[in-house]
This record gives C-alpha cells, sequence and structure tokens, in this order.
C-alpha cells in the first residue's frame, strides 16, 4: 500500500514498540514453563510467541505439549511478570521523547490485557501520551494477526483504516495490520530484535522498517515508500 497522505491515527503496538518488555516476559514465561516440564529457552519463548495474546500463546503450549498447563499457571504467571516488570521495565530508548514531539493522534493496540497495557505504560512513564486510547486484544474475538483490534482501534477514534499507521514489531502484528487495510511500518530496534527482524518485518507486509525511535517523525513525514 503506497498512501502519501499523512495519517489521521497513528496506532502503537507495546510491547516492544514503546516498552522493552519482551525480554523479560519471554524469560520469565520460558522460566516457568521449564519448572513445570515444558522446555523453553527465553529465545524460544520470542521466536514462538512475540505479537499474540497470552491465551493464544497457552493454547499453542498445550496443543504441542498434549497437556493441560496446572491451573494456577496464568495467576503463577502473571504475578512472576509483574514483579520482573517493576523491577526491570525500561521505555523502548527515545520513545518519550518521541511521542512528546508527536503531533498527530495516537493510540495503543495491544495483545496484552488491558491491565497490563496500562501498568506497564504508567511503569515506564507513557501513559500520559496515550489514555483513555487503550485497546487490548481482550476487547475483541480474534486478536493478531486477525484485523479486529486494529479496525476496533480505527473505529473508535473515527479513522478510515487506510487513514491509520502502524506501528510493530512483530510478524503477527503487521499481518493484522496489512489484514486491516492499514499501513504498517516495522519496528526492530528494542531488546528482543536480531539479525534477520529487519527481513521478517518487510517480508511480512511493512512498507518501512526503522531501528530507531527518532527516526519516526521524519517517517511520517515523507511518502510511505519501500525503502
Amino acid at each position: 500500500m503506497n498512501n502519501p497522505r499523512p495519517p489521521m491515527l497513528v496506532i502503537f503496538d507495546c510491547d516492544g514498540v514503546l516498552v522493552d518488555s519482551e525480554p523479560i516476559a519471554s524469560r520469565v514465561l520460558a522460566e516457568a514453563l521449564t519448572e513445570i516440564g515444558f522446555p523453553l529457552t527465553p529465545q524460544q519463548a520470542i521466536d514462538r510467541y512475540t505479537g499474540i495474546s497470552l491465551p493464544a500463546v497457552l493454547s499453542l503450549v498445550e496443543a504441542e505439549w498434549a497437556r493441560a498447563l496446572p491451573a494456577d499457571f496464568v495467576t503463577h504467571l502473571g504475578a512472576r511478570d509483574r514483579a520482573a516488570f517493576r523491577a526491570e521495565l525500561q521505555p523502548v530508548g527515545g520513545v518519550a521523547a518521541m511521542l512528546a514531539r508527536l503531533s498527530l493522534p495516537r493510540c495503543v493496540a495491544s495483545s496484552g490485557a488491558l491491565e497490563k497495557i496500562r501498568s506497564n505504560l504508567e511503569l515506564t512513564g507513557l501513559l500520559q501520551y496515550f489514555e483513555p486510547n487503550l485497546f487490548s486484544a481482550e476487547m475483541v474475538a480474534c486478536g493478531k494477526p486477525a484485523p479486529d483490534l486494529f479496525l476496533l482501534a480505527a473505529a473508535t477514534l473515527a479513522s478510515p483504516p487506510e487513514r491509520c499507521l502502524v506501528i510493530e514489531d512483530s510478524v503477527a502484528g503487521i499481518e493484522a495490520a496489512c489484514a486491516a487495510g492499514m499501513r504498517v511500518f516495522g519496528f526492530c530496534g528494542a531488546g528482543h530484535a536480531r539479525p534477520g527482524s529487519a527481513e521478517a518485518l518487510r517480508a511480512a507486509g511493512a512498507t518501512q522498517v526503522f531501528s530507531r525511535m527518532q527516526e519516526l517523525p521524519r517517517l511520517l513525514a515523507g511518502p510511505a515508500t519501500r525503502r
């Protein structure tokens, strides 16, 4: 999609775009699953599960393991996540300064639970730039890579999909934005990015890929050309 008009709405993913949470969450998930007999490394967790909701992740784990997870696993994992985030979570480098300069309407649309989105943005000082425009996969029937979440955000904020621009770090998120008929930029500057991340995001449909949040205002000002 090549649309030189400026967007009416910028839709940001949260984890791996605004907050550098993926290495933390993947480590905690890998540790918790390994402890109950499903061996997993943090890198495997990143490779397999980045960009999709926790219920979808756990369904995939149960299907692969051919066993149900313990009844208290989600509660236990959530407590470990919260403790790790309180101790370690940081905003993505340069994101606060970029948001302070950004004049366009913006929102967050994330696969995470709404409570987690709000908490992580508050922990990192970013909530002020988005509240109340927070959208979670909990609000729709199908999460990413389905387009439902992005379409909900656009409809709620009265922005036609073709005038929305999505900022995503995962293949699932890129695919969801494309399915919604939206332009999408891939971001590969958070802690879980590795060689090949940019190429994977381009292959999924990102019209631009960038690694420094300071670049975003310049990219927003220009036409959406592939580079």
